[in-house]
C-alpha cells in the first residue's frame, strides 16, 4: 500500500472484499511509542457491522483492527476473515 496521511482517511468508506459496507471512517487509534496503526473507529456503523462480534471502544463505537485494511483508495477495503 502507498502511505497516506491518516487525516486523508477520514470519513472515508469502510467495505468488505466482497461489497459489504461497514460505516465511515470516524478516527484511527495507533500506538504512540511505534507510531503502529492499531484500530479504525467507525461512524455510521452499519446494522451489518453492528451484527458482528466487534471490539468497542470506551464511547461504544466499533472498533476494526487496521490489519485487516487490504486497499486505501476511494475508501478502505478490509479483509472480513481478518475480523471475524
Amino acid at each position: 500500500m502507498e502511505p497516506k496521511k491518516a487525516r486523508s482517511l477520514l470519513d472515508q468508506r469502510v467495505v468488505s472484499k466482497t461489497g459489504k459496507l461497514f460505516g465511515r471512517v470516524a478516527d484511527i487509534i495507533f500506538e504512540a511509542k511505534s507510531g503502529e496503526l492499531v484500530h479504525i473507529v467507525l461512524k455510521d456503523a452499519t446494522d451489518y457491522a453492528r451484527k458482528l462480534n466487534l471490539e468497542r471502544d470506551e464511547k461504544g463505537r466499533y472498533l476494526l483492527p487496521f490489519s485487516a485494511v487490504e486497499a486505501m483508495e476511494d475508501f478502505l477495503i478490509i479483509n472480513e476473515e481478518d475480523i471475524i
